[in-house]
């Protein structure tokens, strides 16, 4: 089982900020904002080219609760970035999908 399938479980503690059935949000532990959030499936996919037809819905909750989620840790006025790596190269680390939600500052792009 995966770090951030074991969070889901319950298994390992995390700072979390909001759940339902399909999802779960986070605390990043190495914030590289003043918001910085994982919102991740509860259903383990390794990478985004893992997406099918039959584990989308997931893919779509973890983008419909965005807005909630930011309204509640006041940075959706104000705006906020979305991240998603794939792969090595992309800068994944954790091989389960996840979103990083990073708000409070203003970002430059491009990104590194």
């Amino acid at each position: 089982m995966c770090l951030f399938c074991k969070i889901a479980a319950k298994e390992i503690p995390a700072k979390i900020v909001y759940e339902n059935d399909k999802v779960i949000a986070f605390h990043d532990i190495n914030p590289q904002a003043p918001a910085h959030l994982l919102i991740i499936p509860k259903q383990h996919i390794a990478t985004f080219n893992d997406i099918t037809a039959e584990n989308s819905s997931c893919i779509a909750e973890m983008y419909k609760v965005i807005p909630e989620i930011t309204k509640e840790l006041g940075i959706s006025e104000e705006g906020y970035r979305i991240v998603g790596n794939c792969n090595k190269n992309g800068g994944q680390e954790v091989y389960h999908i996840h979103l990083h939600i990073m708000g409070g500052r203003k970002f430059q792009w491009p990104a590194g």
